[in-house]
């Protein structure tokens, strides 16, 4: 009897023990768009490729040039301005498109590997420009074989921003949510948390703190991801793009993991 009762209290107090919380680790702190030094710590310039990729924008930025990545005021900056004289004229990803603007990117370089015991939070405060011929995004994309790959942040030319997520090029949600057309500053988040299948990552997507959707990476368990933020132009949001200067800013970017 003593055993018995002994066992049973035993099992009714760890059942009403709470589990301990995961640790909280910051990858990207919010400051990193302090100063340059800072940016340099967590971010590379450019794609992970390089400077192409699927719009008309070319990536031009260095510890040396920040005439279309720069930071200031805690707050990064990637400006696009029109060229006529590209060299080579179009973009050395596909589909090669004609480079018509000179722009910015930069990438994280931490990656982002989601498990069951880490899971990871993206967060930050966007001002996108929404007129016809701008791209901007922030986004994840796979390191070895596409897909995986999340959109938090994508803006294609209209008053709107897209939750993408791609589990093959035809296996693909959107979500899309209203965005302010005048430049301000809005915040977005992604939370990334593996399935207890140990295969899939739910992705809940936040605006300005509001939760707008929830999308699912089938197989995205393990696999590492890029994070990129860029403006790229053209291509998917329409063409002819701005005649002037388009800048995208970034604040407040942050990212944590907990496990």
């Amino acid at each position: 009897m003593l055993s018995t009762y002994l066992l049973t209290l035993t099992l009714t107090l760890l059942s009403s023990t709470p589990l301990p919380a995961k640790a909280l680790t910051t990858v990207i702190p919010n400051t990193c768009f302090s100063s340059y030094s800072s940016l340099e710590s967590y971010f590379n310039y450019l794609y992970p490729w390089g400077s192409d990729h699927n719009g008309s924008a070319r990536m031009q930025g260095s510890s040396s040039d920040h005439s279309h990545i720069s930071v200031a005021s805690s707050t990064l900056s990637l400006i696009a301005t029109p060229t006529t004289n590209a060299n080579p004229p179009t973009s050395t990803s596909n589909p090669h498109p004609a480079i018509h603007y000179i722009s910015g990117a930069v990438h994280a370089k931490a990656q982002i590997t989601v498990t069951q015991s880490n899971s990871y939070t993206l967060s930050g405060e966007f001002s996108s420009p929404t007129v016809r011929g701008t791209w901007p995004a922030f986004w994840l994309t796979a390191v070895n074989s596409w897909p995986p790959e999340a959109d938090i942040g994508e803006w294609k030319g209209t008053a709107n921003n897209w939750f993408n997520t791609f589990n093959t090029s035809s296996i693909v949600r959107s979500d899309l949510v209203a965005w302010p057309t005048d430049l301000s500053f809005h915040s977005l988040k992604a939370v990334l948390t593996a399935e207890s299948n140990n295969a899939d990552v739910k992705i809940d997507f936040y605006m300005d703190n509001t939760h707008r959707a929830t999308q699912y990476g089938q197989g995205f368990v393990g696999k590492p991801l890029w994070l990129i933020l860029n403006l790229q132009m053209e291509g998917s949001s329409g063409s002819p793009g701005p005649t002037g200067t388009t800048t995208y800013k970034i604040r407040n970017f942050q990212i944590t993991r907990s496990g």
